[in-house]
């Protein structure tokens, strides 16, 4: 049986999971993948705990997302969000869908009932039933902020706000000088993370946000060093085509950490495994195959090829194409 683990944070890494899998179906049926999910994005909102990566993941692969947006749930209204604004509690700028709701009401009942996040989110997938086992990178709160480099309405340079803040509310406009993890010094990788990428025939860091979604993940004690141990080919698809982020305002991230939007940027910012990285294998768009020179160079083995998940059956051939890349490793051809 083939183990193939996936680290991931929201839309990107949830569709390129479910073509994954759609891949697998056809070639590989007894294969078991495991989605270790960026939790960083997680914040108390209303006395709820949100956990926006490992939502959209599971709503993702269960076949529940708002296809057109990319996270939440379809056919959607907001009645309790507005409700809760006639109050004046919480984010004008972070409403809650009625149906996403529930989600958020079951997990945050679990957690205050005893259950740790890892047994709230195995609860939540027996429903939606993923086709992966999804598990948070840690069971300790780790929360992303950005300190912000400019004054922005009621906040001051040198302030410390939330990720989702910074993301939602301001669209990355705001500069800021550095993202810091609240909670990273007392947080440990959730149980079964270490073991699925130390037992792993394949490991792959799908086109996620290279600093606060795969960046975050690889800041949880342990993570980093597995993944440079491991006996499994650690493969990568790049989340930058032809100078942009395929989606979201990754450029933004990227640039508050001195790493330029580029391919191979965030390719070598990753590392060749060989030299202290944790890449063996990387693809790049077919618009930057000018990149592979300097990625051979440095030690990761490297293809270009289309990389615009369009729809289920172009995603699984970049899945495809992983496998490729990754051949000789055990289990995988």
């Amino acid at each position: 049986m083939t183990k193939i683990t996936v680290l991931a944070g929201g839309i990107g890494g949830a569709r390129f999971t479910r073509g994954l899998l759609h891949y697998l179906a056809a070639s590989d049926p007894s294969a078991r993948v495991t989605v270790i999910v960026n939790t960083g994005d997680d914040m108390w909102l209303d006395g709820l705990r949100i956990c926006p990566d490992l939502d959209t993941v599971m709503y993702t692969l269960g076949g529940g997302i708002n296809e057109e947006q990319g996270w939440g749930r379809p056919d959607e209204s907001r009645r309790t969000s507005a409700e809760i604004a006639a109050y004046g509690r919480g984010w004008s700028w972070f409403t809650l869908g009625d149906l996403d709701l529930a989600t958020h009401i079951v997990r945050s009942d679990l957690l205050r009932s005893g259950s740790t996040l890892s047994e709230a989110t195995a609860f939540l997938c027996e429903r939606w039933q993923p086709g992966a086992r999804l598990l948070p990178m840690s069971d300790q709160p780790v929360e992303t902020h950005a300190r912000l480099a400019a004054d922005a309405d009621e906040h001051r340079a040198g302030d410390l706000i939330h990720f989702e803040e910074w993301w939602v509310r301001y669209r990355a406009s705001v500069p800021v000088s550095q993202f810091v993890q609240r909670g990273l010094d007392t947080a440990e990788a959730a149980p079964g993370v270490l073991e699925a990428i130390l037992e792993a025939d394949l490991v792959i860091l799908p086109p996620s946000n290279p600093v606060v979604s795969i960046g975050t993940i690889l800041a949880i004690p342990g993570i980093r060093d597995a993944l440079r141990s491991t006996p499994a080919r650690v493969v990568g698809v790049s989340p930058i085509i032809a100078g942009a982020a395929v989606r979201g305002m990754a450029d933004a991230c990227l640039q508050t950490i001195g790493v330029a939007t580029t391919a191979a940027a965030v390719g070598l910012h990753y590392g060749a495994r060989s030299t202290g990285g944790i890449l063996d294998g990387w693809l790049v768009d077919e618009t930057d195959a000018a990149a592979l020179p300097a990625l051979a160079a440095a030690g990761i083995r490297s293809l270009a090829v289309p990389l615009w998940m369009h729809d289920l059956d172009t995603t699984a051939e970049i899945a495809a194409t992983l496998f490729r890349i990754a051949s000789p490793a055990r289990g995988i051809h």
